[in-house]
């Protein structure tokens, strides 16, 4: 008998069906985004996210874990911190192999030099432009689709993807 799919309002308690789903989902999103950045940066100086940075590696697992489970319990934020988690990781992979060639501080110096090189409004404008279409994406989802649980998550976490890209791009741009 297939368990019913819980409304976008609703929690679930841990140990149902739907929060095992949940746990699942935003579990492997966090965990993938969490090794993808370790993959690239594990002294964490590349880290584009000044919270994670701040919290560092001990820190940032025992508040994954703590998360984790509690964000099971409202399927459509653990729909949507999947999402979210699963796009970084993703955009993670598309360097971090050379992030890990290079060396974290050699990496960080090419690519800055070449940031920099690059005019400003270009170099911004393309990360802007990323974010506006996943979060645009996203935002349609939310607009247009039915308030349903997944639907609904997955176009908040395209937006909060987008977001994250727009802010965390922006602030490296003028941290160096």
């Amino acid at each position: 008998m297939a368990a019913s799919m819980p409304a976008l309002e609703d929690w679930v308690r841990p140990g149902d069906v739907a929060w095992w789903w949940s746990l699942l989902a935003v579990g492997m999103g966090r965990t993938a985004d969490m090794f993808s950045t370790w993959i690239g940066t594990p002294g964490l100086r590349n880290e584009g996210n000044p919270f994670a940075r701040w919290l560092g590696w001990r820190k940032g697992i025992l508040l994954n874990v703590l998360v984790v489970p509690l964000a099971a319990c409202w399927p459509m934020i653990a729909v949507s911190l999947a999402t979210t988690s699963a796009m970084v990781a993703a955009r993670n992979l598309h360097t971090v192999w050379l992030m890990r060639m290079m060396g974290e501080d050699a990496y960080r110096d090419w690519f800055g030099g070449w940031m920099h090189a690059t005019p400003r409004l270009l170099f911004l404008g393309c990360h802007w432009g990323e974010a506006l279409l996943t979060g645009g994406l996203g935002l349609a989802l939310v607009v247009l689709g039915p308030l349903h649980v997944l639907s609904f998550g997955i176009g908040v976490g395209f937006c909060a993807y987008g977001f994250a890209v727009a802010v965390f791009t922006t602030l490296a741009y003028f941290r160096r």
